[in-house]
């Protein structure tokens, strides 16, 4: 028979530090609690540490590894009640308010895809196109016309073997943006007939050239 005196390690009490039973107990705690933080990492907030403020409703299934879609909506109001998420338009949400968000970055992240801004918006930057252009102009795979906020936006849809070669187009700031002569281009591949305000001051070679390259002309 057990006498009642005798000592019963129990794994849920903390025994001596540095003892086997004390690892083993601290051993299961540290198990357990990053258990809780792989499993329900969406309800802890978990988005505030990646380094990007946009988000769309795929991107945040593949970020919290959901596949339900109920379960994905739900956690995202969740978000959106605590003031984690902003919601910018159905599907698409910011961390950040939007006042706060570059309208380029803003724009470009709404399409979601490769995309970069040219044409008009370049050319009235550079005193091409004389007249104020009340719009973002982006050239992407998708033909879209939207407004968020204040601001209003273009997207011309170019074929795919135009639009990933990146032949005269440059990142600045953070954001993919056409040279003056690629957004020329761009333009006369929409408009071959575009009337140009100042054309003196475009490099008609080397738009000649980007042409030629990306496969504007043969």
């Amino acid at each position: 028979m057990r006498s009642n005196n005798t000592a019963v390690w129990h794994p849920s009490l903390p025994t001596t530090p540095g003892s086997l039973g004390y690892t083993i107990y601290r051993s299961v705690l540290l198990f357990s609690a990053l258990h809780i933080l792989l499993f329900l990492q969406p309800a802890l907030g978990g988005v505030l540490k990646y380094p990007q403020n946009l988000f769309h409703s795929q991107d945040l299934a593949f970020l919290w590894s959901i596949e339900n879609r109920n379960t994905l909506y739900t956690t995202i109001k969740r978000y959106i009640k605590k003031g984690i998420l902003i919601r910018i338009q159905k599907g698409f949400y910011s961390k950040v308010p939007l006042e706060q968000l570059n309208p380029l970055k803003l724009g470009l992240g709404f399409l979601h895809s490769f995309a970069y801004l040219s044409t008009e918006s370049i050319l009235t930057q550079a005193g091409i196109i004389s007249q104020s252009i009340p719009y973002i102009t982006f050239v992407s795979n998708q033909s879209k016309r939207f407004k968020i906020k204040d601001n209003f936006y273009i997207s011309r849809q170019m074929k795919d073997e135009f639009l990933f070669n990146e032949t005269g187009i440059i990142e600045k700031d953070g954001v993919r943006q056409a040279i003056l002569e690629r957004a020329v281009a761009d333009l006369l591949y929409y408009n071959s007939n575009y009337h140009f305000d100042a054309p003196s001051l475009i490099d008609w070679k080397k738009v000649e050239n980007i042409q030629k390259v990306i496969g504007f002309k043969s």
